[in-house]
């Protein structure tokens, strides 16, 4: 296998498209939510700082994916056997260096990016990410709910890392410039919805994935609780969901945003409703599949929206 084959086996065993949504997600936060709420009161050397926590959120997210491929190889041989990168273009040990070397350099950028002796819980919380996903591999996703709920409070984290590297830990969530109450919530507002979709697309991933997650006795929420119970789980998280952006877009109207009310409906709240419809009728791995690609697609437009709050704020 030459060296341009290996290289792209490499990007997709940690998975680059998911990578991606790390740093826009972050990008975005950085540069259409606290730029504009902190105009001409940015510190000196925040944009360094801002680079480094993206790459150690990218690098330790990668490690996550190589090491979750090398314990899933005998499940991913039954649900996706096209897609197999360990042992069959990568080595298992140099997929294991991969994991170490990316994760240790994850916790290096976060300690040179924040001060380790006063910021030290946010190079702290990027050493439980590491173990979190490692145990995740482990043992966390053959479980009911925690391995979902896992994922989803580390794709939060990616938004509230950034908002908490601004601060010192006790003035992070009040006092000080009067706009941070406002960036407050609105890391409150990416992360939840975060967390929220995550919650979502982990499970219809679980019901996709049944079958070998079935034969390597695993215990997710379908196996355990069947997949009707799994489709009302996703269903109650989408209303919600559905409740929570209706909600907003009330406090939105109220301002005068038009452009974020449309794009919010369009692009956000009517999808989610499409996938709530279309939830109840599913019944492949293809149809599961489907619904898993398009809530990625509603992690995308979530994402993006923090762009039209780059001309309000």
């Amino acid at each position: 296998m030459n060296n341009r084959m290996k290289i792209a086996a490499f990007f997709k065993l940690v998975r680059y498209p998911n990578l991606i949504f790390i740093a826009l997600t972050q990008v975005m936060f950085q540069y259409c939510i606290y730029l504009p709420v902190y105009r001409g009161l940015v510190p000196e050397g925040d944009l360094f700082q801002f680079l480094l926590l993206m790459l150690a959120s990218v690098f330790i997210a990668a490690g996550g994916n190589i090491i979750n491929d090398y314990f899933d190889m005998n499940i991913d041989r039954i649900n996706k056997p096209q897609k197999m990168i360990i042992g069959k273009y990568i080595n298992r040990r140099w997929a294991l260096v991969w994991h170490l070397v990316l994760s240790v350099l994850g916790i290096l950028l976060t300690a040179i990016a924040v001060n380790p002796f006063s910021r030290w819980y946010l190079v702290v919380a990027n050493i439980a990410c590491v173990l979190l996903l490692w145990f995740y591999s482990v043992k966390f996703k053959k479980e009911i709910l925690i391995g979902n709920i896992v994922i989803s409070l580390l794709t939060a984290w990616t938004i509230m890392i950034i908002f908490l590297s601004k601060f010192s830990f006790s003035d992070a969530f009040g006092g000080g410039h009067t706009g941070q109450l406002k960036l407050f919530r609105f890391a409150v507002l990416y992360a939840g919805f975060a967390f929220i979709i995550s919650l979502v697309r982990e499970a219809i991933k679980d019901v996709e994935d049944i079958a070998g997650d079935q034969k390597y006795g695993c215990n997710t929420m379908p196996i355990a609780w069947g997949v009707n119970a799994t489709k009302v789980y996703v269903a109650v998280w989408l209303t919600l969901l559905i409740a929570l952006l209706l909600v907003v877009q009330f406090y939105i109207l109220q301002l005068g945003w038009w452009p974020g009310v449309v794009y919010c409906v369009l692009l956000i709240i009517v999808p989610a409703a499409y996938l709530l419809r279309k939830l109840v009728a599913a019944n492949t791995p293809g149809e599961y599949h489907y619904l898993s690609m398009v809530t990625k697609g509603l992690m995308l437009t979530g994402i993006l929206s923090m762009g039209i709050f780059y001309f309000y704020l």
